[in-house]
């Protein structure tokens, strides 16, 4: 399945990430709900205000004389939007006709006849044909607005003695954020709700990447200590039934290794009693047959007794220098067979700091040596880092083994002796320990068979082990 490029991979960010979004999409909606209400709400009242501010000055000019009315509007502090004048004709629009010359003749001397008492003020378009459609912004009106206007207009209202009184109305944009500083508060309030979110998201996750690392430590070491099994009520029962399954698992692991360690105590009587009687036998050939069996099951069980302690190992974990550990490993194994210490080499560096359990690292590494110049006669070892990792080769020249037989070349008591060229030799149980021991430290061991002949063993472990 395609992953967004940065939908986060944790619970934990996806968990924030879609709170987040919710939020800001709440948010968003709400302020745009709230924006159109305002604007809605600013065009009323400004509608209101022109209106009213409108009707005002036609009753005050109304009452003052025609020559004084110029000076008066001068002097009135009119609303925004709102501009008027007081002249003998009325306003002349941009793209109408001229006034026709009766009409203008009667305005200019002496004006019109007056208006009877009660009637309403006559607008001038009345008067005049209609003028060809004009931009929304000087299209002329009859009535004042009652709700806020798409855009300006110009309007013309006759005196009842003399003049016009000629209104230009353009109400200022309505503006949806009124404050300044309300950007400003909106990253802020919006900041403040992610850290919040942020915080809780992760106080609430915890537990989940705590029994993550819970579930690690104990793959690595059955008797890592218990989760802690406090909480929430999900969690704290999540933690109980884990600390339940880990004790289950060391009780078991236990009881294994008491069991594998009696049957060895238990049959190392037999074999001995075995031995003392094949020391009695009159063949020699079958004397020393019996001897070289009985040999063979001593070394067995010495292994398999091994294998069982390395599984309950309480070994504790320590820095070390691994460099210096894979030197000491080959250094043993060229003491241990003196004619193939030429064949032994080590290419890295001097000094590799790690964390874990260096008796367990080195009886692993010891086995991979020993597997090595058991079948192939030399072995290699390359020390590196790489992507965070230290990488671990032993390399022989020896005939390798079949892609087929690489991974069940770690199953207890498997031995691949005819896919080496070699005789039989060992328990089979040298790859399954190493293997064992690796991946308690999170690491792992796999093995490849090298284009120019021969098999390499690939070690890697974490450097934050």
């Amino acid at each position: 399945m395609t992953r967004l490029p940065l939908w986060p991979r944790s619970l934990a960010g996806r968990t924030a990430a879609m709170l987040l979004f919710g939020l800001m999409l709440v948010q968003g909606l709400g302020l745009t709900i709230h924006a159109l209400d305002r604007v809605e709400l600013q065009g009323i009242i400004q509608a209101r205000e022109i209106g009213g501010r409108t009707l005002t000055l036609w009753r005050n000019l109304i009452l003052t004389p025609p020559e004084r009315r110029a000076a008066l509007l001068a002097d009135i502090d009119l609303p925004p939007g709102l501009l008027a004048s007081y002249d003998p004709i009325p306003v002349v629009i941009p793209g109408m006709p001229p006034v026709p010359p009766d009409i203008e003749r009667r305005f200019r001397f002496g004006g019109p006849p007056p208006v009877p008492p009660g009637e309403e003020p006559r607008i001038h378009l009345d008067a005049i044909p209609p003028p060809p459609p004009l931009p929304p912004r000087f299209r002329p009106r009859e009535i004042l607005a009652a709700s806020a206007p798409p855009s300006g207009f110009l309007l013309s209202m006759r005196f009842p003695d003399v003049g016009w009184l000629n209104l230009r109305i353009d109400p200022p944009a309505p503006r949806p954020w009124h404050s300044e500083s309300f950007l400003y508060a909106f990253i802020a309030m919006s900041l403040c709700a992610a850290s919040l979110i942020l915080w809780g998201v992760r106080r609430l996750t915890r537990p989940v990447a705590e029994l993550a690392a819970a579930a690690d430590a104990l793959g690595r070491d059955v008797n890592a200590p218990p989760l802690p099994e406090s909480g929430p009520l999900e969690t704290s029962t999540a933690a109980r039934a884990f600390n339940t399954m880990a004790s289950r698992i060391r009780r078991f692991v236990e009881d294994r290794t008491q069991m594998i360690a009696a049957i060895g105590h238990d049959l190392r009587t037999p074999i001995t009693r075995l031995r003392l009687r094949a020391e009695f036998m009159e063949d020699d050939d079958q004397r020393a047959k019996m001897l070289k069996d009985l040999a063979e099951m001593e070394a067995m069980i010495d292994a398999t007794l091994a294998f069982a302690r390395d599984d309950a190992a309480k070994e504790p974990s320590v820095p070390f220098d691994l460099a210096a550990l894979s030197q000491t490993v080959l250094d043993e194994a060229a003491d241990a067979a003196p004619d193939l210490a030429e064949k032994l080499s080590y290419d890295g560096p001097d000094r590799l700091r790690l964390h874990g359990r260096p008796a367990a690292l080195k009886r692993a590494l010891a086995n991979l040596v020993a597997n090595a110049l058991k079948y192939a006669g030399d072995a290699k070892l390359c020390l590196t880092v790489e992507n965070g990792a230290a990488l671990i080769r032993i390399d022989d020249t020896g005939p390798g083994i079949p892609e087929s037989e690489q991974e069940r070349a770690f199953q207890p008591f498997r031995r691949l002796e005819d896919s080496r060229n070699r005789e039989t030799g060992g328990t089979g149980l040298g790859l399954t320990i190493a293997r064992n021991i690796l991946r308690a430290h999170g690491g792992d061991v796999i093995l490849r068979n090298r284009p120019e002949g021969g098999l390499s063993a690939r070690v890697t472990l974490p450097l934050a082990s």
